[in-house]
């Protein structure tokens, strides 16, 4: 079994956990859109967005709320299926659900959008970043955007367990090219379930690269020293993101992304 596909059969396991815990958070009005991600994206009325990765739903489900017409895509059958049914529970229609590898999306899968879409949690789930760049290209409107906002690849290098203990050590090598093995898979949305699974670290200038190398100008890259829920960090502020406090305001847990097409340069004559 490949690692893709092992993958696949990882996340399976958690997809009708993670939609319980959504639908209960959503009738209770307790689930929480990232406020740095809202903040960022602004007025999203009409637009139409690919949400790559998109798990259960719950993030589709907040965009299209705020007003976007939302095509939701994961790997996993199970994922879309109970985002499907999550959406159908909450009266959310303007929206629909696609099972695709994102490796495989151009191929499957096709439309113009005004924003392609990642969230947190996403990234490292891919083990190659060149066409996942090179997709979310080819989806993208000639006046349209891409959004990234996930966890900062300086944080995914640090032992997880000692940084609750304020000590910042690297466990996860940050130039490593192979995909770290694990037994678990869960424990945010989910208790914790065995099936190994694989991720890929990445780096900033990977990112960067392979945008860039899809034809697509970088607007801005922030990054913040808070998470959301289940992300990481061990206390709360006021705006529910969580955050390590010996790390306040001296290290990046997450990052956020914004790319336009590129736009040929200007030769004087």
């Amino acid at each position: 079994m490949s690692k893709v596909e092992q993958n696949k059969k990882a996340w399976s396991l958690l997809a009708e956990d993670h939609y319980n815990h959504y639908k209960t958070q959503f009738q209770k009005d307790t689930y929480q859109f990232n406020p740095i991600v809202q903040r960022e994206l602004g007025d999203i009325t009409g637009k139409k967005i690919l949400h790559l990765q998109c798990n259960t739903g719950a993030d589709s489900i907040v965009l299209a709320k705020m007003g976007g017409v939302v095509t939701g895509v994961d790997l996993v059958p199970d994922n879309t299926y109970f985002a499907g049914k999550l959406a159908r529970d909450l009266g959310v229609e303007n929206i629909n659900f696609v099972t695709s590898d994102i490796m495989e999306l151009m191929d499957t899968h096709e439309g113009k959008y005004d924003i392609v879409f990642t969230s947190d949690g996403a990234i490292g789930w891919l083990p190659d970043l060149d066409r996942w760049a090179q997709t979310i290209r080819y989806f993208l409107n000639d006046d349209g955007f891409f959004y990234a906002h996930d966890a900062h690849p300086f944080f995914l290098a640090l032992d997880e367990e000692k940084l609750k203990e304020g000590i910042t050590e690297i466990k996860y090598p940050y130039f490593s090219r192979e995909p770290d093995e694990d037994n678990t898979i869960g424990g945010y949305a989910s208790e914790p379930k065995e099936s190994k699974n694989y991720f890929w670290m990445y780096t900033i200038s990977e990112l960067v690269n392979s945008l860039v190398g899809a034809g697509l100008s970088i607007e801005f890259l922030n990054e913040h020293d808070r998470c959301a829920p289940g992300m990481g960090g061990i206390a709360i502020d006021q705006d529910n993101l969580c955050y390590y406090p010996s790390l306040e305001g001296a290290f990046p847990l997450t990052f956020s992304l914004q790319a336009r097409l590129a736009r040929p340069r200007m030769v004087a004559g």
